[in-house]
């Protein structure tokens, strides 16, 4: 069977191999991946990619000096350090009249059709000497405004206007070839750059961040007095890889040390720590390589909860370790194994229950987690049952005297019983833990799990009220069987928009049908100019009787204004597919996705992004704001994460409970009246963390209900070792569950003091849970003193 399993091994290690290094594998990261089918929407998840996809390549530095003089010469020697990497950093090409002008063009030969509410309004009750004194003035006037091209093509300004409402969409502006931002008189060079590899590859943080300093030092010695300030999703990353590596350093190679010196200590040999990790790879490695054949992808999520579940598996290896150890060394290793095989089965079942659990939720993520988990629990098993016996033999293994001494001080526990003491400690612990529970709250939100470095956080507040940039995170989705349907149902959101900019809900919005306007709008805009400035009687007619001029020349001008939409596309609107091919669409393509599929078929769909949403409580709002438009959504990515969060954790507390119970009734048919002793710890030690979690303040979480799971699944195995002793008279399962629940501490509970918030809400609730099923296990065993006067007297029996 050993030769049999090696075989088995040996394929899991080759299809290992072969999905990391050949096929180059990346886990799926895809939180709405772990959503039902039917919850998911396949359009609302382009949009969120088409937002985030572009930010998340996107590096921009803004460069602040006292003057512009200052703010040029720091930003000059910034990009040249970043022109000589342009294979890693792609920077954004400078600015020029002509290339300024060319973003113009199309919208200027389509003028006729562009319109700000603000106009049409103007244009349907002003009367006509209005306009022709506003005409007047950018004739005359040296303070009328920027001009865009020659008096005759926009003589009343409308186009001028239009161009300066999209203006106010961004506080960015061009200058000496760079776009800036003023603040406060204070002049903000913008350096824009584009990552030219994945923003999380490691090689892309270790390559650019030391580039972006080495840039930053030559801005600073340049300029003393600049001021920087950085964005990007590549510096956050960077970030959490420089403290993962750090904890790893520290917690990592802390608790490593810790578990290999008390291997030693009690075995005085460094095979037994060999022999648990090849269990624990053999079963990780398994769970992978099938969980891959059966669905096809395997989540990030699911290697981090299934990797520390089947930390579970240790107990199997350690089980038998510490019994080929302590027993008599004349048992073979094979019928030691028969001895410990109902055991071994047992707590096997006992996880496999707590998981088959999980797997039917209509979650595919945690169904997903249930195959790996019992996977590897499976295979780690079985690895310790073929390869331990035949690697440890009757002399391999030593009882040392710390293990002897460990084994000794389970005789100073106390057994509850129906007495005044116990009644006293559970009266205590009842109040404590309704003390802690009362008190204890719930946050799933996503923001909750991440702690950026104060300065990275600064720069990213600092940076987006400077540039007033909408959020990726939160948008309206817009959709239709067509562009023009969609564009139509844009500017039915923008009507019930304008009243919010008003009351500073937000500051603006960013759509589409700002730059192209629905071919209705178009029309309506063209007919709403020709009757008001384009009549025969109206002010153009006036105008030309104050310039002096005669009706050819009204001829003319109206002729010029008419035939210059006409000519733009062969008389055809302006659409959003022929402004996307002009430079002016850069910064607007993310709000088009243009034809996607859908659930239901094919779509149009667009974003309308906001700006100056800096009061989440205003959400509601904007969300009502949607209510009741065809085709109209609210997208909330940050409540939509946060809500599958919380299903993941109300789903894991239900399967929680109803593992409680399958492994209760399993435990009975075996222990039958004693399978409450068995349970009882794990249960008292996910009551106390609970209540602890109350009483300290923090609020319950995805992470925390996972670390009960694993609290559960470990402390039924002590209950099961104690259990077994008793049943068998075996002197090693207190010394069992004492190298368990310290390697447990060590593996899991030292992330506590990680900064990583979900990583130290799991460490935190196996510290306090794992202590105390530890502290707890002997007591709710049965009494060991009637086996040792059984076995004296035995003894005793023989002797004579």
């Amino acid at each position: 069977m050993a030769l049999m399993w090696a075989l088995a091994v040996a394929l899991l290690l080759a299809h290992n191999g072969y999905l990391w290094l050949v096929k180059g594998v990346v886990p799926d990261t895809d939180i709405m991946a772990l959503l039902p089918v039917e919850q998911r929407d396949p359009v609302l998840q382009q949009a969120f990619t088409h937002m985030v996809d572009a930010a998340q390549q996107r590096v921009i530095v803004l460069v602040g000096a006292d003057d512009w003089e200052h703010a040029r010469a720091a930003a000059d020697a910034y990009s040249a350090v970043l022109s000589k990497h342009q294979d890693l950093l792609q920077t954004g090409v400078q600015l020029s009249a002509q290339n300024q002008q060319d973003w113009l063009a199309p919208s200027q030969q389509m003028r006729l059709s562009l319109l700000t509410p603000a106009q049409q309004t103007m244009l349907r009750e002003q009367a006509p000497k209005y306009w022709v004194d506003t005409a007047l003035q950018h004739l005359y006037s040296p303070f009328s405004g920027p001009k865009l091209g020659a008096w005759q093509d926009d003589p009343f300004g409308l186009f001028s206007g239009w161009v300066q409402a999209r203006a106010q969409e961004t506080p960015v502006r061009p200058r000496d070839g760079y776009l800036f931002v003023e603040n406060k008189g204070r002049p903000y060079i913008m350096l824009l750059m584009n990552l030219q590899q994945p923003a999380f590859s490691m090689a892309t943080q270790r390559a650019v961040l030391p580039l972006l300093e080495q840039a930053g030092n030559a801005a600073r010695q340049a300029v003393p007095t600049v001021e920087l300030i950085s964005a990007g999703v590549v510096l956050h990353a960077g970030a959490g890889s420089a403290q993962a590596s750090r904890e790893m350093s520290t917690i990592g190679i802390g608790s490593l040390l810790g578990i290999v010196l008390l291997m030693w200590l009690t075995f005085r040999s460094l095979r037994p720590i060999g022999l648990i990790m090849l269990s624990i790879g053999i079963g990780c490695m398994a769970a992978f390589s099938l969980c891959w054949m059966i669905f096809g992808q395997v989540h990030l999520l699911t290697l981090v909860f299934g990797a520390s579940l089947i930390g579970v598996a240790q107990d199997y290896g350690i089980y038998f370790l510490c019994s080929r150890g302590s027993v008599d060394q004349s048992l073979g290793s094979w019928q030691l194994l028969r001895r410990l095989l109902p055991g071994l089965a047992l707590t096997l079942a006992a996880a496999v229950i707590g998981y088959i659990g999980l797997a039917l939720t209509p979650f595919p993520g945690l169904r997903q987690m249930a195959v790996f988990s019992v996977l590897g629990l499976v295979f780690a098993w079985l690895t310790v049952i073929f390869w331990f016996p035949a690697l440890l033999s009757a002399n391999t293994l030593k009882s040392s005297s710390f293990a002897a001494w460990v084994g000794q001080t389970r005789r100073h526990w106390p057994l509850l019983g129906l007495n005044r003491g116990s009644a006293l400690a559970a009266l205590l612990f009842g109040i404590f833990a309704v003390a802690g529970i009362v008190r204890l709250t719930v946050n799933d939100d996503i923001r909750s799990l991440q702690t950026p470095p104060k300065a990275l956080l600064a720069d990213q507040i600092k940076l987006g009220k400077l540039l007033d940039a909408p959020t990726p995170v939160q948008f309206y989705l817009v959709r239709g069987a067509s562009a023009e349907q969609v564009l139509q149902r844009e500017e039915a959101l923008k009507l019930r928009l304008e009243p919010l900019i008003a009351e500073h809900i937000i500051s603006g919005y960013q759509a589409m049908s700002n730059w192209t306007p629905s071919m209705r709008d178009q029309a309506a805009n063209r007919t709403l100019v020709t009757q008001a400035l384009l009549a025969a009687d109206g002010p153009l007619k006036a105008l030309a009787a104050q310039l002096g001029e005669d009706d050819s020349w009204v001829a003319q001008m109206r002729s010029r204004a008419l035939s210059a939409a006409a000519d733009a596309n062969g008389g055809h609107d302006l659409t959003p597919t022929e402004f996307l091919k002009s430079a002016a669409s850069e910064p607007s393509r993310h709000l088009w996705l243009g034809k996607v599929e859908g659930a239901q078929g094919s779509v149009y769909a667009s974003i309308v992004a906001l700006r100056g949403l800096d009061n989440y409580g205003n959400l509601p709002i904007l969300k009502q704001a949607a209510e009741q438009l065809d085709g109209v959504s609210w997208v909330d990515k940050v409540s939509e994460i946060s809500s599958v969060l919380g299903h993941y954790r109300q789903y894991m507390g239900w399967v929680l409970l109803g593992a409680y119970a399958a492994i209760y009734l399993l435990l009975f048919t075996r222990y039958r009246s004693a399978a409450w002793r068995v349970l009882t710890p794990p249960a008292v030690a996910s009551i106390a963390t609970l209540a602890m979690l109350g009483l300290l303040g923090q609020p319950l979480q995805l992470f925390h209900v996972l670390a009960l799971m694993l609290i559960l699944g470990l402390g039924v195995d002590y209950g099961i070792f104690m259990q077994e002793q008793s049943m068998q008279r075996d002197r090693f399962a207190w010394l069992t569950v004492g190298l368990s629940a310290a390697s447990a501490l060590l593996s899991f509970g030292l992330l506590a003091l990680s900064g990583t918030p979900p990583l130290h809400a799991f460490g935190f609730t196996m510290l306090i849970g794992i202590a105390i099923v530890w502290l707890i296990a002997p007591c709710f065993s049965q009494d060991p003193g009637r086996d040792l006067t059984q076995e004296k007297e035995e003894k005793n029996a023989n002797k004579s």
